[in-house]
């Protein structure tokens, strides 16, 4: 049995094409939508001894406030903090993050 060769994937999509933003447009708003989903998620499981199944209804409902899944939400959460702070630079298909350049206060 061969050992399985690792493929490297190059992409040839502009750095702004790579990936989809999945961050809101602040942070605390992000933070809101993550406190609604999560309690979709928490609320009807605390609550199944209480009101029964029915409730379980309203978890998909997360799926909407997250977009998504918890992971996508947590992509964005990292999107919208790091907003403006890193930037991607990718040369012959190799694609890093730097620290985003800061304009001088001279304006050089």
């Amino acid at each position: 049995m061969k050992p399985a060769r690792r493929a490297r994937v190059r992409s040839a999509a502009p750095s702004g094409a790579l990936g989809t933003n999945v961050a809101a447009t602040s942070v605390p708003r992000h933070l809101a939508r993550g406190a609604i989903g999560f309690g979709l998620v928490i609320g009807p499981i605390a609550l199944l001894p209480v009101t029964g199944p029915l409730v379980l209804l309203a978890a998909p409902l997360a799926l909407i406030a997250f977009r998504g899944c918890p992971t996508c939400w947590l992509v964005g959460l990292v999107q919208a903090v790091s907003r403006g702070r890193l930037e991607r630079n990718c040369e012959d298909g190799v694609c890093t993050l730097t620290p985003a350049r800061q304009a001088s206060a001279d304006g050089s």
